[in-house]
């Protein structure tokens, strides 16, 4: 699982509120998002298996 991205949680709320703040909304990964992705990898059929999977927040240009 290859996480790029912050994650909207305590820890970036506290320690870095410009860069929440500059992120805006949909601009971090959601705690529960992330759990959610982690509890279909766990439970994805064998006959569709995936090597990776990365998460990156909605808003982010490519």
């Amino acid at each position: 699982m290859v996480i790029d991205g912050g994650i909207d949680g305590e820890r970036l709320r506290q320690h870095a509120p410009q860069a929440v703040q500059a992120l805006g909304e949909e601009g971090m990964l959601g705690i529960d998002a992330i759990a959610e992705t982690y509890w279909q990898l766990h439970r994805q059929p064998r006959s569709a298996w995936t090597q990776e999977t990365e998460l990156r927040p909605f808003k982010e240009s490519f």
